[in-house]
């Protein structure tokens, strides 16, 4: 049975936050893995490493303390992905998600898209874009969280998808601008 999720906060990822994405990568992974699904764990190590480099603007969604998820916020959507009128506009651009599995079925992923929705109306954005290659995350980002898929491209099918930014009043989730000092 999942554990009950704890109040959550929203926050820049910092060098200290390393370990803890490197652990929830694994987590993930090991879930992915036992439903038959690929895994991120040869690139586990790379992806926590990000947020310690000041130039990648990683988050953590963290509840009781500790992190419970994570993505990135590119202000630039790629260009092989979106066109050239496209990325002009202020845009975010999600990617390298991952929730912790041990709160599967209570919509944490969702919550998280959902404040990447909210923050990007904050900040002056118009939408937010993702990109998957899987295509149950792509029946899941569109259907479940009301994502738009925009194009396939390339071999692997990449899949663009798109939403609105918009305010998320009532989430639950709290937004720090900074992290806690160490």
């Amino acid at each position: 049975m999942a554990r009950p999720v704890p109040p959550l906060t929203m926050r820049p990822a910092g060098r200290d936050d390393v370990l803890a994405i490197a652990v929830l990568i694994r987590a993930r992974s090991a879930w992915m893995r036992d439903r038959g699904r690929p895994d991120w764990d040869d690139s586990a190590d790379d992806l926590a490493d990000q947020a310690a480099h000041p130039d990648i603007p990683v988050w953590v969604l963290t509840g009781g303390g500790e992190v419970i998820g994570c993505t990135t916020l590119l202000d630039e959507s790629p260009e092989w992905l979106w066109t050239e009128a496209e990325r002009t506009e202020p845009a975010l651009f999600m990617t390298g998600t991952v929730t912790d599995p041990r709160f599967a079925g209570q919509r944490l992923g969702c919550r998280l898209a959902w404040w990447v929705l909210d923050h990007a109306a904050r900040t002056g954005r118009t939408c937010v874009r993702r990109g998957t290659i899987v295509p149950e995350l792509v029946r899941y980002y569109r259907d479940v969280q009301g994502w738009r898929v925009v194009r396939e491209r390339g071999g692997h099918q990449v899949v663009g998808l798109s939403r609105q930014a918009a305010r998320m009043p009532g989430l639950g989730i709290a937004s720090a601008p900074h992290r806690p000092a160490p």
